[in-house]
């Protein structure tokens, strides 16, 4: 098997092995919290465009750059327009599993979340509660070391790397990398020939300063914060997956509101599509719009040195990507951290396709996984 093929598992694995690892943590987890829009312009269009088959459509992402779409889309009103006089109603989440139970519990009606809680929570409900209607975002995650350590990738034997969560994407993608390197580590514990730390984001940064890790197989920003504190950029994952490709971030959608609403699925999809049009022809504008819609969620605004260095390493696509979602659960089932999925029907692309062809650009495809 190529190296490439084998590396891409490795996000399967850790979409997988958030089945059993990440389900159990959904009942602790919040459902987030509402992130305030105070642009007028925003609220007169709501207020006065032509209101859709819903009131409101209720959107969950999370304040990290591989969501830009979504902050971009909410912070220029780009999603709002779209939506005209049903009004956007936007939550934060801080990881996966809170977003998929809010989901499932009607709190959101559509989300913005990576691969793993995607599969993780369409097999949960046995493929009843959810549908990835579009593609956001690719790329975006790197292996960070200190350098004083580790200065080749066969230095990493021995030493202490984070993941941010047992069994979530980059987890598994660490793991499956190991694995390809004929290192032996325990899934569960982390124990073995590396030590893989699962470490928060929020709290990696410190962890490296202290010490207390040698290094972080991580999404950006965090990958990037960790570069500003002297840490050195060892591998980035893209360089691993065919065309330098991998879905990092999904657009997922409630079957029962997609059902109700289709008018105001395809809206939204209007808007993240002009949206990561925007993005692409503005990246300047774009990255300080973002960084801006980070600011007004957490009080404080990337550093020039982080989000410069960020940026360039996500692609913002339409493309949900759908065949490196299946190579993704393919890993996983191989690392043993997840049965064998059904994932037929996970995705409907209609809506989307229907979208890129009035706008002129290229269908794309669910890669033999879409609804009948």
């Amino acid at each position: 098997m190529p190296a490439t093929t084998r590396t891409t598992l490795r996000r399967g694995l850790a979409a997988a092995a958030a089945l059993p690892l990440l389900i159990g943590a959904l009942a602790s987890c919040g459902y987030g919290s509402e992130a305030k829009n105070d642009d007028d312009a925003t609220k007169k269009v709501a207020a006065e465009g032509k209101k859709l088959s819903a009131d409101t459509v209720r959107l969950g992402y999370f304040p990290n750059l591989t969501h830009a779409t979504a902050l971009v889309g909410d912070q220029e009103g780009i999603l709002q327009k779209e939506l005209g006089g049903t009004k956007l109603v936007p939550t934060t989440f801080n990881a996966g599993p809170s977003e998929i139970e809010a989901l499932n519990a009607g709190s959101i009606d559509i989300g913005f979340i990576g691969p793993s809680p995607s599969i993780n929570g369409y097999v949960k409900t046995k493929g009843t509660n959810l549908r990835i209607v579009g593609g956001a975002a690719s790329g975006g995650v790197k292996l960070v070391v200190n350098p004083a350590k580790i200065k080749t990738l066969d230095d990493l034997k021995g030493k202490k790397i984070a993941t941010p969560q047992l069994g979530n994407t980059q987890d598994v993608a660490f793991l499956n990398w190991i694995s390809e390197k004929g290192w032996k580590v325990d899934a569960q514990s982390g124990k073995g020939d590396v030590s893989v730390v699962r470490t928060d984001n929020k709290v990696t940064p410190n962890a490296y300063s202290s010490g207390a890790i040698d290094g972080a197989w991580v999404p950006e920003p965090t990958a990037s914060k960790l570069v500003s504190e002297g840490a050195k950029v060892l591998l980035n994952e893209s360089d691993l997956w065919p065309d330098k490709k991998f879905v990092i971030t999904n657009i997922i959608v409630s079957q029962k509101f997609l059902t109700a609403h289709p008018d105001v699925v395809e809206a939204f999809l209007r808007g993240s599509v002009k949206t990561n049009e925007w993005i692409n022809a503005n990246q300047d504008k774009a990255k300080a719009s973002a960084n801006a819609k980070l600011k007004a969620l957490s009080g404080k605004a990337l550093g020039a040195k982080v989000i410069d260095a960020a940026w360039p390493s996500i692609q913002f696509t339409n493309d949900p990507l759908a065949s490196t979602l299946q190579t993704q659960a393919d890993h996983a089932v191989k690392a043993g951290l997840l049965k064998q999925p059904e994932l037929s029907g996970i995705y409907d692309l209609k809506p989307l396709n229907k979208v890129l062809k009035a706008a002129g650009q290229p269908e794309v495809s669910d890669a033999g996984l879409g609804a009948k």
